[in-house]
């Protein structure tokens, strides 16, 4: 819980009792790699920030590919936003990439907490607005980037998760293939 008592004062202004709170609701669990926290078609009950480990949230193509939406490693939040607000069934899984500590709040308890704390609120709001502008500058990434593009972007927004994820997640991400992404990489270092 101390990484996340820090992760949250750092970017809050929370007091004791407010800290006290959250973390007297939070749920903490421990994620073996690949270990799935959220299967596609049951419904996202929880909030989750992960302390420590990194996670990936992904779809499942009728062929089996997957396409990946999110990595999210320690200091971050994740869940699947449709399931988790409309309490209906995932269409993404969330799953452990490494082993992973991460903290869950149900629904109805982290609702209460955004009614009862307002600088919790006030932070979550600054979450989601961030996120929807990733989200937008993603989109726009997959629709009109080359793959070399996707990739250099990727490079620059995330060079930490570089060395922690394989090459056939880093491509299922970026939305290329396995063989296009070798080529890239086989590429930049002939440079």
């Amino acid at each position: 819980m101390d990484e996340f008592e820090l992760y949250l004062r750092a970017h809050t202004h929370l007091d004791n009792g407010d800290m006290d709170q959250i973390r007297s609701l939070a749920i903490p669990k421990t994620l073996r790699r690949n270990e799935f926290l959220l299967h596609e078609g049951e419904i996202c009950r929880y909030k989750i920030f992960i302390s420590k480990g990194l996670l990936r949230t992904f779809g499942t193509a009728a062929d089996g590919s997957e396409h990946i939406l999110q990595f999210a490693p320690e200091h971050s939040w994740t869940l699947d936003v449709e399931s988790y607000d409309r309490q209906q069934p995932a269409r993404y899984n969330i799953a452990a990439i490494e082993n992973s500590e991460v903290l869950l709040w149900p629904k109805a308890d982290f609702d209460k907490l955004l009614a009862t704390i307002p600088s919790l609120q006030s932070f979550a709001q600054q979450l989601i607005s961030r996120n929807i502008y990733n989200s937008g500058r993603r989109i726009l990434t997959a629709l009109s980037a080359t793959p070399e593009e996707k990739y250099q972007e990727f490079i620059h927004s995330s060079p930490d998760l570089l060395a922690r994820l394989p090459l056939h997640m880093i491509a299922a991400y970026l939305g290329i293939s396995i063989k296009t992404l070798t080529r890239i990489r086989q590429a930049q270092l002939r440079r």
